[in-house]
């Protein structure tokens, strides 16, 4: 199978087998309640609350397999149909392109897909997305002014940024970036681009939010991130000295991208999986990111309005490529990343 190597390409890491505990007193809609796996490669801090909100509404039990997006979506390839999983909720849209490749989500149902723009969504209708962001450039404002920091990273391969920068190479965020990086720009120019950064010595990190972290204490002056750990970081610690940068309009460092979700074929209950996506496009579930979160992701469905003081997505232009184009390019990514260094 084609998702196979991608184990050997990814540095080890632990996944943890975690029930979330709900109460099973939902409405009475709800019924028995049922249950439902799910394979998640977001955060448990992140999304946790989402599976209490869900058991807590419907009285399905929810039992949670976190770890990385892409080391899950090649367990998924390796279990084939006789995986435990329902539902693989994911970091980003390569990882859920990598199981479409082999052939084992299934068709969403008209209410999931009829929720979320085409552009965050997968146009044969296997994925969706749940949550919007965008790549940024954290950088630490004792250090530096907003102007002096680069409006392309391109320029992060000048010498002068040599063992100043941050970022997570095995965080599917970043190989998610390096696949539009390659999609936008050729092979060739990623490819010194990536030598460029590592022959800048930067420090590597496991993800996005102790990359931000080491912003915010002055060990390294920018980190390549996500958007919306500046405002995880913020919650712990207001004062931090870090905020972010938008890169300029068709950088492909400021992609544009989405977590999401899908269902599998061989789902063994599929009426919650179908339930729980149902859930994570309503308005409820999508109000989430806007009102309940810790972090500032973006409200993907029409009418939900992101944090105050986000520049609204439909504003945000990344490089111009699909997103469903990133599932099969991620195994070539992780190869990519693994010839010049900066994995093992």
């Amino acid at each position: 199978m084609r998702a196979r190597p991608t184990i050997a390409l990814l540095a080890a890491v632990t996944i943890a087998v975690v029930g979330c505990g709900g109460d099973g007193g939902g409405s009475a809609a709800a019924g028995d309640g049922g249950s439902l796996t799910v394979y998640s490669g977001r955060e448990e801090e992140l999304v946790a609350p989402l599976f209490e909100m869900f058991e807590k509404d419907t009285g399905v039990d929810v039992q949670v397999r976190y770890g990385d997006s892409a080391e899950l979506a090649a367990t998924i390839a390796e279990e084939g149909r006789n995986s435990p999983a329902d539902v693989f909720f994911a970091q980003d849209p390569g990882s859920l392109g990598a199981v479409e490749a082999e052939g084992l989500l299934a068709e969403l149902p008209e209410a999931v897909v009829d929720r979320v723009p085409e552009r965050f969504r997968d146009p044969d209708g296997h994925w969706t997305g749940t949550s919007g962001r965008v790549r940024v450039i954290a950088y630490n404002t004792e250090e530096l002014t907003e102007d002096e920091v680069p409006d392309s990273v391109f320029e992060l391969t000048d010498p002068s940024w040599k063992g100043r920068i941050g970022l997570a190479p095995t965080n599917a965020s970043f190989q998610a970036f390096v696949t539009a990086l390659r999609l936008a720009e050729g092979d060739e120019r990623a490819r010194e681009w990536l030598e460029g950064i590592a022959a800048n010595d930067p420090k590597l990190y496991e993800s996005n939010i102790p990359t931000v972290e080491a912003v915010a204490s002055g060990e390294i002056d920018l980190g390549l991130v996500n958007h919306y750990y500046l405002y995880l970081v913020k919650q712990e610690d207001p004062g931090a000295p870090v905020e972010n940068h938008f890169l300029e309009p068709g950088d492909p460092g400021g992609l544009v991208s989405v977590a999401g979700a899908a269902a599998l074929e061989s789902a063994e209950h599929p009426e919650e999986a179908a339930r729980f996506l149902e859930f994570l496009v309503s308005d409820e579930g999508q109000r989430f990111y806007a009102e309940s979160a810790e972090e500032a992701e973006y409200p993907l469905v029409a009418g939900i309005e992101p944090r105050e003081g986000l520049t609204p997505l439909a504003e945000l232009r990344g490089p111009d490529i699909r997103l469903d184009a990133l599932g099969a390019e991620l195994e070539r990514t992780l190869q990519l990343l693994n010839e010049v260094g900066l994995t093992s």
